[in-house]
């Protein structure tokens, strides 16, 4: 006897024993007890998953799937700020931060300082038409940054070196 034939009879046997305990015939091909094996289908012509995607449609799927579109829509203020807040403001202001809804804005004038934080409402609503609603919650204006004369642990109150001067 041959292998093949070997294998033949053992087959035989164990459906003769499981005919005999009154076991379920088992059809032939199907794999798995119960499962039914899927066709396979084509995507035909109404769209599919499988269908290749326009490259935004991927890359908006990915940020959304990783959590990313916030930090993405905070990323487009910085680079649409002159468009979303006006040529005006943005000659003379500047987004140095996002963090949590909160973006910071630096003033290149203390005045111009001031006037942001009069024209704020407004400029959190063209903010919000032009990126998308919630996603900068409060705007934080900081004057200009000047140079500190406080060096040292052991720094005395007054004018300090200013007071030299001419």
């Amino acid at each position: 006897m041959q292998g093949s034939d070997i294998a033949r009879a053992a087959l035989e046997a164990a459906r003769a024993s499981a005919k005999e305990r009154g076991a379920k015939t088992v059809r032939k091909g199907v794999r798995g007890a119960g499962t039914r094996r899927r066709r396979r289908t084509w995507s035909g012509p109404g769209p599919d998953d499988r269908d290749p995607q326009p490259l935004g449609r991927v890359a908006s799927r990915i940020a959304k799937d990783r959590g990313w579109v916030e930090r993405l829509s905070g990323g487009q203020v910085f680079g649409r700020w002159a468009e979303l807040v006006g040529e005006d403001v943005a000659e003379h202001a500047q987004p140095i931060a996002f963090s949590d809804g909160e973006l910071t804005v630096q003033a290149d004038s203390t005045a111009w300082a001031t006037q942001l934080r009069l024209l704020q409402r407004e400029l959190l609503k063209r903010i919000a038409a032009g990126v998308g609603h919630g996603v900068v919650k409060k705007l934080k204006v900081q004057g200009p940054a000047a140079p500190s004369w406080r060096y040292g642990p052991r720094h005395v109150p007054g004018r300090g070196p200013r007071d030299t001067y001419g």
